[in-house]
């Protein structure tokens, strides 16, 4: 089977603290609209991962819960093994662990961590993958790695279960979205390094969508934008991979479009958009 006739899945991130009543009460919802991934960040001022997926199991049945994406700097993979394990543990199997290389200085210099160049930001996310296997024994829940360059998308197609795109990347501190081309040419790239891995069937493909907005008026959307990327026409904002402007069957429609453009079938949306993108949710489920 191709990446493309894979069949949809959506998580939704959960950035936002609040109580422990709040907390289960948005996991119920999220289960309630269809989402089938309950996901947590890992960011300092955000809800801690792993106690927080275990919070969102003892309210849910159907969804898996996952990790999205564990910033590898921030771990000791023996310490993540042992997190990772219990979180498995009392998920009843339903975990899943997604990692990347971090990308954030200031929570590095807060959190007292060395913030390592690029390259080696990479090593540690490849011995992070290495030693968290190996301490697992084989048995580590499935694997999303989550990033843009090549030596993390050659990684991502040799041992992740769910490569995961961004859409946009870091350059000088400053984040720049990448183009509906410049996307055909990271998964251009991604297809090649899977070809040469001699991995039997294909990842899955996630792509994060950043904003969403239900609306019948797609330009307003569109121009509320523009001032983030002044160097865009409107065509080229509307084109972005990782947006979703219109109705509710419009979006279905682009998803389904970059389903079948760029393989992409696991999208996952921000907790702030969780309501808005549950009508496009139930729109896909009728495929």
């Amino acid at each position: 089977m191709s990446s493309s006739a894979l069949p949809f899945r959506f998580g939704v991130n959960m950035l936002t603290h609040g109580t422990g009543e709040e907390w289960r009460a948005r996991c119920r919802r999220a289960e309630e609209l269809g989402y089938d991934v309950i996901l947590v960040a890992d960011h300092l001022g955000m809800p801690a991962p792993f106690p927080a997926l275990v919070a969102a199991a003892a309210v849910t049945s159907r969804p898996r819960l996952g990790t999205f994406v564990l910033n590898a700097g921030f771990w000791n993979p023996a310490l993540l093994a042992r997190e990772v394990t219990t979180t498995q543990a009392l998920t009843d199997g339903r975990l899943e662990v997604g990692i990347g290389t971090g990308y954030v200085r200031e929570e590095h210099d807060t959190a007292g961590l060395d913030f390592l160049p690029p390259g080696r930001r990479v090593d540690h996310l490849e011995r992070t993958v290495e030693e968290l296997d190996r301490h697992l024994d084989g048995q580590a829940p499935p694997l999303l790695i989550g990033g843009n360059g090549d030596r993390v998308l050659r990684l991502a197609a040799r041992r992740a279960g769910v490569a995961a795109f961004a859409g946009g990347r870091t350059e000088g501190g400053r984040v720049h979205v990448l183009s509906a081309e410049e996307m055909d040419e990271r998964v251009a790239a991604y297809e090649r390094f899977e070809a040469e891995s001699g991995r039997e069937a294909p990842a899955e493909r996630n792509l994060l969508i950043q904003r969403v907005t239900v609306t019948d008026d797609r330009a307003a959307a569109v121009a509320e934008f523009l001032p983030v990327v002044p160097y865009l026409t409107e065509k080229q904002v509307l084109d972005l991979p990782l947006l979703a402007y219109g109705t509710a069957r419009e979006i279905a429609d682009q998803l389904r479009e970059r389903r079948e453009r760029y393989g992409f079938s696991y999208y996952t949306v921000l907790d702030n958009a969780m309501e808005e993108f549950g009508p496009v949710l139930a729109e896909l489920r009728k495929d």
